[in-house]
């Protein structure tokens, strides 16, 4: 099985969906083809629409949607996004970034994005990870 095929779902994507429902981490699923496919409840909330609501959407437009940059301030591709870099250059990848959610709010958060493969070279799809950033010291 692979997830090239519509509809087709490979084991790691089933499994790392499995996992995502079950926690309370924001959690996001990107197949192999570049579309987000899932994310779980505690990601609804950081982006503001339940996942019923956008259904399964290109990661383009889910990059455009969350608009990531970086604590600097500067936009961050998608293809320099931890999941751009772990679907593109098949790494795990991570960084701290800044959201901007539907909502229009904006929180920091880490963000660690790994590739899913089911043998070697056959890359299945991104699992990435966002959990709140901490405060910086000395901030109110």
């Amino acid at each position: 099985m692979n997830s090239e095929g519509r509809g087709a779902k490979s084991l790691p994507l089933i499994l790392a969906r499995e996992l995502a429902a079950n926690l309370a981490t924001p959690m996001f699923l990107i197949d192999a083809r570049g579309v987000l496919v899932y994310y779980n409840d505690a990601a609804a909330v950081l982006l503001g629409k339940d996942f019923g609501e956008l259904g399964e959407i290109p990661a383009e437009q889910f990059g455009a949607a969350l608009h990531m940059t970086t604590t600097a301030g500067d936009r961050i591709r998608i293809s320099e996004s931890p999941a751009g870099v772990a679907h593109f250059e098949r790494r795990p990848a991570h960084a701290t970034v800044i959201a901007t959610a539907y909502d229009g709010s904006r929180r920091t958060y880490e963000s660690t994005a790994y590739p899913l493969f089911a043998n070697e070279g056959e890359m299945h799809g991104v699992l990435a990870v966002f959990w709140a950033a901490p405060a910086a010291e000395g901030s109110a």
